[in-house]
């Protein structure tokens, strides 16, 4: 696995570099073997040290830690835990992932939007936000397991998804208290028509 270590306001010398390479390589072997590349940004932040760390595990599929401390020495163990820690809790379909097809994947469009600090007056766009950027987003075909994964690793706070199992919309999301939310819209519910089945989704809760 290819590893780059930067630093962000702050010079990261040759045995800090050593030794996050060292040990991070070591804690994603530990529970993936195939991880492809990995970048540590170490950065400067008032009187702490600040350690950002996100795998490419591959497929699309990124495992990030992030963590702070006096030190960057304890910030970046601290943030390479968190990243094992994602990895442990996935083995099992990260390596079934490895071994299926890629996802679908239809690129759709999306948009930054601004929020304005006062009321705009109006155009002719009525009250709609201004578009800051113009993107596109690919949207995958996952299962709802997958999609928790994949929220999960790269510490998003929500993910749209088409349901491998009926093609429908579906969203995860980051919950207030911890666990991941599960929003099947109406249509594909089993609950029956005209109702949004709404689950909590438990067990990925935590760095």
């Amino acid at each position: 696995m290819k590893v780059t270590v930067s630093g962000r306001q702050m010079d990261v010398g040759e045995a800090l570099t050593t030794h996050i390479t060292s040990e991070l390589t070591a804690a994603v072997a530990k529970y993936f073997a195939n991880a492809l590349e990995a970048s540590v940004t170490v950065s400067r932040q008032g009187h702490l040290c600040v350690c950002d760390i996100n795998v490419h595990v591959g497929r699309g599929i990124d495992a990030v830690g992030s963590a702070s401390a006096a030190d960057p020495y304890p910030a970046c163990d601290t943030a390479i835990e968190h990243v094992a820690k994602r990895l442990r809790r996935h083995k099992r379909r990260l390596v079934d992932q490895q071994r299926s097809p890629a996802p679908e994947a239809v690129a759709v469009p999306a948009a930054v939007l601004s929020v304005a600090e006062e009321e705009p007056e109006q155009t002719a766009d009525g009250d709609a936000p201004m578009i800051i950027a113009e993107l596109t987003h690919d949207l995958l075909t996952l299962s709802v397991g997958e999609a928790v994964m994949r929220l999960d690793l790269a510490q998003k706070p929500a993910l749209l998804f088409k349901n491998a199992a009926h093609g429908g919309l579906n969203l995860v999301y980051r919950r207030n208290d911890g666990h991941i939310g599960w929003i099947d819209p109406t249509g594909n519910s089993p609950l029956g028509e005209g109702v949004a089945s709404q689950r909590r989704v438990t067990g990925a809760a935590g760095n």
